[in-house]
């Protein structure tokens, strides 16, 4: 019972709410991946203008995605905030897909940068899950989904996004009531999809619904 919502970090930044009417859940989509990012503290900050200075207008999605790794490792590094070892530069510049291999190097503990880049990537996800739950009043729950942070429940476990999920003064006591939750199925759209459609065959629009 109660409002829900979805996060998920992909190649953009997806969310979606939940309403619950007091028998069933009805989805509906927004765009609020493209809303301004709000720094929260002071590398947050420099991360900010870094990125605004290169794209001007810096969405929630310009650091929450694949993407937005990379950005983040790219900020650390050419801000001298740590350091990018030769051999490191090397395996970065030649991978297929760059986001996961910096995210694959920090739960394994083996490059720094990398460990700091998804701690900063763990923190910011962290403060817009717990926007996303003041937005909609989540007290059903919010799920985050997406193979990021499918790959990276450890990280997601840490301190870190707890504690900027719970930042929030007045509201956080509000917020320690919400469940969280992690989507391990990347396919739960399909799967999400299918079932509409079998209960909207079945029952009619009116009974098709989460």
């Amino acid at each position: 019972e109660g409002n829900r919502a979805v996060i998920s970090a992909k190649t953009g930044l997806g969310m979606a709410g939940l309403f619950w009417d007091g028998f069933r859940h009805h989805p509906f989509a927004c765009e609020g991946g493209h809303a301004d990012f709000a720094p929260r503290n002071e590398l947050q900050a420099e991360l900010f203008s870094y990125l605004q200075k290169k794209f001007g207008h810096v969405s929630c999605e310009r650091v929450l995605s694949g993407p937005g790794i990379r950005s983040i490792y790219d900020f650390l590094h050419e801000t001298k905030k740590a350091e990018e070892p030769e051999s490191l530069r090397d395996q970065i510049k030649n991978a297929r897909d760059a986001s996961a291999l910096i995210a694959q190097l920090a739960l394994a503990g083996s490059a720094p940068i990398c460990v700091q880049a998804m701690d900063v990537f763990v923190s910011i996800l962290g403060a817009e899950t717990g926007n996303c739950a003041l937005r909609y009043m989540t007290t059903g729950g919010i799920f985050i989904a997406g193979v990021i942070a499918a790959k990276n429940v450890e990280k997601l476990k840490n301190a870190a996004f707890l504690q900027a999920f719970l930042d929030k003064g007045r509201m956080s006591s509000l917020l320690k009531d919400m469940p969280i939750r992690v989507i391990l199925n990347d396919d739960c759209g399909l799967i999400g999809s299918a079932r509409y459609t079998l209960v909207q065959k079945a029952f009619g629009n009116k009974s098709a619904s989460a």
